[in-house]
């Protein structure tokens, strides 16, 4: 890489780091120009160079999280050896990346991701294929070997990740939630909605 580039990446992070600061300060309203350049100190001229648009910076630091959030979560299913046991680390990972990342748990909860999850499906699917796989896999492979109870693979998925998704917006937005407690009885609540009837 020329210093050239690793300057250019350089301040791309700086971009997204200030953004999110200000994201968790300030919320959606404050994520303007002038406060992402002011907190990151790189001009707007950088920030249009690098992003093209506010809408771009956003969508960029929304994937940057979204990837790293789904790398610890096909993590935690590549350790487990049985589908309960990938069910309680899935559950578990995911309550504690959204305890130790607030402001990044506050935007991948956030109507823009919703909105940008609505609008570029299809691009987010197709630049996160890779990632997004394990878990339908994960999800059909033990569906195949009579752990997982035969349902569809989208209802699985939603089985799984809603309460957890639910409890994390919670959590973030009320604030009445313990998540310590949650990742305590969500994954047997989760298993016993998901589980094979035993035969």
């Amino acid at each position: 890489m020329s210093p050239k580039q690793h300057r250019g990446e350089v301040t791309a992070e700086q971009l997204l780091d200030a953004a999110l600061r200000v994201y968790g300060e300030s919320g959606e309203q404050g994520l303007t120009v002038s406060a992402v350049t002011g907190a990151s100190g790189v001009s707007p001229g950088s920030l249009y160079h690098h992003f093209g648009s506010m809408d771009g910076l956003v969508t960029a630091l929304l994937m940057r999280w979204l990837e790293r959030l789904l790398v610890e979560m096909v993590r935690a299913l590549e350790q487990s050896d049985s589908a309960r046991t990938g069910i309680q680390a899935l559950v578990r990972t995911y309550l504690a990346f959204i305890r130790d990342h607030r402001d990044a748990g506050l935007l991948l909860h956030s109507s823009r991701a919703d909105e940008l999850g609505m609008h570029q499906a299809k691009q987010l699917r197709d630049a996160q294929e890779a990632r997004l796989t394990p878990l339908p896999a994960w999800v059909s492979r033990h569906v195949e070997s009579g752990e997982v109870a035969p349902l569809p693979v989208s209802v699985l998925e939603s089985l799984i990740l809603g309460p957890v998704i639910g409890v994390s917006r919670r959590w973030l937005t009320l604030g009445d939630v313990d998540l310590d407690e949650a990742a305590d009885i969500l994954p047997d609540r989760i298993w016993r909605s998901v589980g094979a009837e035993p035969r």
